[in-house]
């Protein structure tokens, strides 16, 4: 079975991650809209951004109605247990992750995701 690195995202990418799972499947524009208070950037560099995402493989591309879109390519709950445990290796050079409940309150996870997301943090690697 072939290892899964998941996509390292550098913080304004994760400022356009929120936009993607509040959103769902959304264009640049709507996204772009989404986030510019939050990042400050041009509708271009939004659109550069969201490409790079697409090729780190952190989002998906379809086009709908002649439109270009934009999906999470895999789920939120995946997708920030990986962010929380390369924030807690990584950054704070700790041997495991903190518990999911600290996350409460964050606006990151509901108390009935709590579960869910302590199990993936508990995982080695996240499929």
């Amino acid at each position: 079975m072939a290892s899964f690195d998941p996509p390292r995202l550098a913080p304004s990418e994760v400022v356009l991650m929120r936009a993607v799972w509040s959103l769902g499947r959304a264009s640049a524009r709507e996204l772009h809209e989404a986030s510019a208070e939050a990042t400050g950037w041009s509708l271009s560099a939004t659109r550069k951004t969201l490409d790079r995402m697409v090729e780190k493989g952190a989002l998906r591309t379809q086009t709908v109605h002649g439109v270009k879109t934009f999906a999470a390519a895999r789920p939120r709950l995946e997708t920030l247990a990986d962010l929380i445990r390369g924030f807690a290796v990584s950054l704070l050079g700790a041997d495991r992750p903190p518990a999911a409940a600290a996350f409460v309150g964050t606006g990151l996870v509901t108390r009935d995701e709590v579960e869910e997301l302590e199990a993936l943090l508990r995982d080695e690697q996240t499929p």
